[in-house]
């Protein structure tokens, strides 16, 4: 897996790198899309709420996009949809701005050979030989992908829908089955009865 130089070796990548446990293309892609972002709505980390990002995927690119905005299921400004894409929407709620990159196809589908010399890999039956020549392929598409920029790496798309209001507190109640507290506004009605969404099921 080739990752240049001028990104390991940033301090920001770094963090990333400490808070996920390793290095890798995934967490590479969360890195680009956040830095990316955060420069085409010229905003820096967020302190508090003011920043939004909303993920499409739960792969390791999130803790990349978590640091680098500050954007956190606790501050309740980093929301998850399970759609399975390498797509990302940051926000500004300050100026109302937002914006969605989606990874390239050609980032993830490479050309004919390295496919399928990559799936001989994963099916444990490529040779030595198969392994380098899958090596040189991968790291030379790479290359020239980063040395084109990370703006290369996604399609950008500006965005006029609504943001996500600002997280809400609200007071926790027990749910009529398991008695366990359950934040109200996430107890659901059955019959007059308070459910949480667990007991629901």
């Amino acid at each position: 897996m080739y990752i240049p130089d001028s990104i390991t070796s940033k301090s920001d990548y770094q963090e990333c790198a400490r808070f996920h446990g390793h290095t890798c293309m995934g967490l590479t892609i969360g890195y680009l899309a956040a830095t990316c972002a955060l420069e085409h709505l010229q905003v820096k980390r967020a302190i508090d709420e003011e920043l939004v990002a909303i993920v499409e995927n739960d792969a390791c690119c999130c803790d990349a996009v978590q640091v680098l905005t500050g954007c956190t299921f606790g501050k309740g400004n980093f929301f998850f949809k399970d759609h399975g894409k390498m797509a990302f929407t940051f926000g500004n709620r300050s100026t109302g701005k937002s914006v969605r990159l989606v990874l390239r196809q050609e980032v993830l589908n490479p050309p004919e050979e390295e496919s399928r010399l990559r799936t001989l890999i994963h099916s444990g039956e490529a040779s030595s030989g198969e392994i380098r020549r899958y090596e040189k392929l991968s790291e030379s598409r790479l290359k020239d992908l980063f040395a084109a920029g990370p703006h290369t790496f996604f399609d950008i798309q500006e965005l006029a829908d609504p943001l996500p209001p600002n997280a809400t507190i609200a007071q926790s109640i027990a749910c009529d089955s398991c008695g366990e507290m359950v934040m109200e506004t996430k107890l659901e009605d059955h019959n007059g009865r308070k459910l949480c969404r667990a007991c629901e099921l």
